[in-house]
């Protein structure tokens, strides 16, 4: 009865707009870790509907033509830190000789976009069931770190507004964790990591087909997510109907807040359970992958724009 009265009054909490996504995340994992989460299934099913609406949402807030030039950025880096993880990702998985599943769903989401990718490789890769979780619970983990440290690693290097939202957007796993990091540093931060961790998420495609073509398994498919759709299509209207920015300004402020409530729901999926399960060589595995990722796109960020 605690537990859900505790869940509720957090959950509530989270809709203020003077709570932070920093905030947000601690205030879910803090509940995760102290208290048996009753609403696990709901938290990850709401989480995901809230964080695809709020980034439809976040498209009213930019331009297209400022997109592509972004984009263009994003493909290069975008590019070079998949060919990495994958490259690196197969040795780690040689030296640690975790399971082959496992190492497979913890790199696409470590090179791709987090738990989104780990959903969608696992509808062609067709894994057991604690081995998705397993993979989730390492990519939220370095998730959570991730949001709270790059801020502070941002500033230390004097990364601009632009160099830190590319950063961010290739540098962190998931989607929420990507915005909630970006929104901490600033407005066009924010912009710029949404537009390229979109971008990146579209990279799901090809890596889905290549691993449903090397695993050919049956009954296998692919969820598109279309979420991306509607990204873009705010993103049109905001663009070429811009008499409409206070209503775009309204709804972006909304779309912000509820990436907010989300991310608390997001932490509060994390458990000791579910990093004792991990194990120590499945954790070291994601951490060496996402430090390796973290320290080459920093070095192209700061080097090249």
């Amino acid at each position: 009865m605690i537990a859900r009265i505790v869940y509720f009054g957090l959950l509530l909490f989270t809709f203020f707009p003077f709570v932070e996504s920093s905030v947000a995340l601690l205030l879910g994992i803090g509940y995760g870790l102290i208290f048996q989460n009753e609403f696990g299934e709901i938290s990850k099913r709401y989480s995901k509907k809230l964080l695809n609406i709020a980034i439809i949402g976040l498209g009213l807030g930019l331009n297209l033509h400022e997109a592509v030039s972004v984009s263009k950025d994003g493909f290069f880096l975008t590019f070079i830190s998949v060919l990495s993880v994958f490259t690196l990702g197969f040795v780690f998985y040689r030296l640690l000789k975790i399971n082959k599943d496992t190492s497979l769903l913890i790199t696409s989401g470590t090179a791709i976009c987090g738990g989104s990718a780990i959903a969608t490789i696992s509808s062609v890769l067709q894994p057991k069931a604690n081995q998705i979780t397993i993979a989730m619970a390492v990519v939220f983990v370095l998730n959570a770190i991730a949001l709270m440290i790059f801020p502070f690693i941002g500033h230390y290097f004097q990364l601009s507004q632009y160099q830190f939202g590319l950063w961010s957007a290739i540098a962190i796993h998931d989607t929420s964790s990507v915005v909630g990091a970006a929104k901490q540093y600033g407005e066009q931060a924010l912009e710029v990591a949404t537009t390229v961790k979109l971008s990146r998420t579209l990279w799901i495609f090809p890596l889905a087909l290549l691993i449903g073509y090397f695993n050919k398994k049956e009954n296998s498919s692919y969820k598109f997510p279309y979420f991306i759709i509607g990204f873009i299509a705010t993103m049109l209207i905001a663009t070429y109907f811009p008499q409409g920015e206070k209503v775009y300004h309204i709804l972006q402020g909304i779309s912000k807040q509820l990436m907010v409530v989300a991310l608390f729901m997001i932490g509060s999926l994390i458990n000791l359970q579910s990093i004792k399960q991990a194990g120590f060589k499945t954790l070291s595995y994601g951490t060496l992958l996402w430090i390796f990722i973290s320290i080459l796109s920093l070095v192209l960020v700061l080097n090249c724009f």
